[in-house]
């Protein structure tokens, strides 16, 4: 066995593109599904106007944006939110007692004739702001309570009761909405650190494994990809790929509550042929889709991954996924996402990946 290996220039000359570069590259999506792309670099002097669109644009996704924040931000939230609003109306119930001469009233049960207390026994901003968190709470103690004969009053109190209610309201709903995302549901699904490129069913396919951690079905599960390809002229080039389970082809998995391995053919019309075929020296990352719906809800959630050149491993096959117990009983084994040697014959048209490199082909 010889090997002939292609030289990292393009005629002679260095690449002029800088994705093409001998730089490592990083990934555009984790192993654990998330976008690792970075920001655009804001020209100096340029922060603060960046900065302020930033929040406006956040702003105007309020709702987005509380039901993506972690947990600890969106308890966070909750409590400030309510905080801020008892402050806010107990600055304006000690504003309207300032204005009204409540302040000045020894005795609220025996105010001057003539004078009308707006609020019974607001005295100091410390009852104001108790006053306004029992209004809001609608605790109601019995000790202070707005006059019928105070307009202001009854129309503070109706503003406060207003706006109290939508606040209760928006984050019930964000509370509730983070509890039943879906995406939570796709926590329990991992793929396989490792993709592998083996001989299926008498043609050369690329073969990845999914396993569902939970004894909760899913099911429509079905398996897509999208390959980023580094090509001259264009930062990178998108094509889509179609992964088949077994006989199923292009239908969804109608239940998956076993580790369930997906392939995809690597003959002359997959998009990724001539990369792992034919020996080209393209940077690429394979970016893989789970989609699934949850068996008592329909909610659909997605698990997402990539794999990278030196994360495809040749002639290799994953270990038998199910097994039996003494009793019968068909049990998950604890190293499904193990590979081991392929027994089949290798197509020898395939690249074998040395120390990832990927430009190196078997005669």
């Amino acid at each position: 066995m010889t090997t002939k290996s292609s030289s990292s220039v393009l005629g002679g000359k260095a690449s002029s593109s800088p994705l093409l570069s001998s730089a490592a590259r990083q990934r555009l999506v984790t192993k654990d599904g998330h976008c690792a792309l970075l920001p655009p670099l804001c020209p100096p002097g340029s922060w603060r106007e960046a900065a302020s669109r930033a929040w406006l644009l956040a702003l105007q996704d309020l709702w987005g944006l509380l039901v993506s924040l972690r947990w600890r931000w969106v308890l966070l939230a909750f409590c400030a939110s309510f905080l801020a609003h008892w402050l806010l109306f107990a600055c304006l119930w000690y504003l309207l007692a300032h204005l009204n001469g409540d302040l000045d009233v020894q005795d609220h049960d025996a105010p001057p004739q003539g004078h009308v207390v707006c609020v019974k026994h607001i005295t100091s901003f410390t009852a104001a702001f108790s006053f306004s968190l029992e209004t809001q709470l609608t605790i109601g103690y019995g000790t202070m309570f707005p006059s019928g004969d105070c307009p202001s009053a009854i129309a503070l109190l109706a503003v406060q009761m207003l706006l109290g209610l939508m606040l209760e309201a928006f984050i019930t709903g964000a509370f509730v909405a983070k509890i039943a995302r879906p995406q939570k549901r796709a926590g329990a699904i991992q793929f396989s650190p490792q993709a592998v490129v083996c001989q299926h069913q008498g043609q050369t396919c690329l073969m990845l494994r999914a396993s569902n951690l939970l004894r909760r079905p899913l099911v429509d599960v079905k398996v897509s990809a999208v390959l980023y390809e580094e090509h001259e002229g264009q930062a990178l080039h998108q094509t889509s790929l179609d992964f088949h389970l077994d006989h199923l082809g292009q239908q969804p998995c109608p239940f998956f509550i076993f580790p369930l391995t997906f392939y995809h053919p690597l003959d002359r019309r997959s998009p990724l042929y001539p990369t792992l075929c034919e020996g080209t020296s393209n940077h690429f990352e394979l970016v893989v889709f789970l989609l699934a719906s949850q068996e008592g809800t329909g909610d659909t959630c997605q698990k997402r991954t990539s794999y990278l050149r030196q994360e495809i491993q040749f002639d290799r096959h994953f270990v038998p996924a199910l097994g039996l117990d003494a009793r019968g009983r068909y049990m998950v084994s604890n190293h499904h996402f193990d590979t081991m040697q392929s027994k089949e014959p290798f197509d020898k048209d395939c690249v074998v990946q040395i120390n990832g490199d990927g430009s190196d082909r078997m005669e």
